[in-house]
Order: C-alpha cells, then sequence, then structure tokens
C-alpha cells in the first residue's frame, strides 16, 4: 500500500523536481482520499488511510519547501470513483474524477498552494 500510494508519488516527484526547479514552474498533484485526513479516522482500511496521510504530509512538506517558486503543490481527492477499489455503486465516472485532477494540474500562477482539494474546493486536512 506505501509502495503505491507514498513512495511511488515520493520519487516521481524525486525525478522531476529538478526539470521543475529549473523552470521554476510547475504543478505538483498528489492523488489522495478523504480517508487520509486527520478527522474521523476508525478502523476501516488502515493501510490505505495510513498511506494517503502520509501522502498528505509529503504535500505539505513540499509545499512549504516550494513557497518561494512558482510550483504549486496540492493533494486532490478525486471522490468515490467506478473503479475495481471503488465498485460499481460509485458516484463518479473516471471521467467525472478527472476534472478536479486536471483542474489542480493547470492552476494559474496564483492558485492554491498546500491545499487539499475536492473539485477545486478546499478540504480539512
Amino acid at each position: 500500500m506505501f509502495d503505491t500510494n507514498t513512495f511511488a508519488p515520493l520519487m516521481l516527484i524525486r525525478a522531476f523536481l529538478p526539470l521543475m526547479r529549473a523552470q521554476n514552474y510547475g504543478r505538483i498533484v498528489n492523488i489522495s482520499s478523504q480517508l487520509g485526513a486527520l478527522g474521523g479516522f476508525s478502523d476501516y482500511t488502515p493501510a490505505y488511510r495510513l498511506s494517503k496521510l502520509a501522502l498528505n504530509g509529503i504535500t505539505l512538506i513540499l509545499a512549504d519547501a516550494l513557497k518561494e517558486t512558482n510550483i504549486l503543490v496540492n493533494s486532490v481527492h478525486p471522490g468515490w470513483v467506478r473503479t475495481g477499489m471503488g465498485g460499481e455503486n460509485a458516484p463518479l465516472s473516471l471521467d467525472e474524477c478527472a476534472r478536479g485532477i486536471v483542474w489542480a494540474a493547470t492552476l494559474p500562477d496564483n492558485g492554491p498552494h498546500g491545499s487539499f482539494l475536492l473539485d477545486g474546493e478546499k478540504l480539512n486536512w
């Protein structure tokens, strides 16, 4: 769970961040989950929750480290999506969930930074 949800995004960031720094531009969008928020913990899917909580922590650490640059870093909760994991009863299609992710990836320079987002709205960490 941590390899996929936490370490893989971190490795990608580490690979591309030097290029972003050289251009003083970039958008880092970590695909997280509301299950990785600090509030409302339960014993439901603990490994998943902790891996997304760690990803949210990476988001905050990077956002602080890059605050003087034009590299915006955010986490996005895509919503409950009809996938193998989300199941057929989930309300969102892949196309619908992608809108918030694409929005975060194409933010203007004055867009949110260090935020946890769902469809462009800030969520509580």
